[in-house]
């Protein structure tokens, strides 16, 4: 399946799987050939430790470079409508937000970007300027109006 990307998105995680792959490799192998050489590798907790992190650094290494593979980076295609990669500018009673539409893998809620699955992700979709939106949040319905669309 296709992830859109942003190109900032995707840099960052090409720089996560580098480091993964250069870096956290070696430290992990270090820290099981030291903690091997404690002796009883039956009861031995920081060999069971560093066995267990290399098990994660390679999950996270094959889960990173099927994204990677995958990788689309996002290009305007739907002019005047919410897609992929759209900074949206919202209105509501509260007053004005604005958020970036990205892929689960690109979200960061303190820099406004949130996954196009997220309830207002999907209300927002394929909407175009002067729409409203309303939504579902842990706190009730939400109703926002899109006032631009970047």
């Amino acid at each position: 399946m296709t992830k859109y990307l942003t190109p900032e998105g995707l840099e960052k995680l090409k720089k996560e799987l580098e480091y993964l792959r250069t870096v956290k490799r070696k430290e992990i192998a270090g820290q099981i050939k030291y903690s091997a050489s404690f002796g009883d590798l039956k009861e031995n907790a920081a060999y069971d430790m560093a066995k267990e992190n290399q098990g994660f650094v390679e999950g996270r290494i094959l889960e990173l470079e099927d994204i990677v593979r995958q990788a689309e980076v996002i290009s305007k295609k739907k002019e005047g409508r919410v897609q992929i990669g759209s900074v949206v500018f919202l209105k509501s009673k509260e007053g004005e937000e604005k958020f970036r539409i990205v892929e689960p893998e690109e979200v960061d809620v303190f820099k406004g970007m949130i996954s196009h699955q997220s309830s207002l992700g999907k209300a927002l979709l394929n909407k175009p300027k002067g729409a409203k939106v309303i939504f579902a949040t842990a706190g009730g319905k939400r109703e926002y109006k899109i006032i631009e669309i970047a």
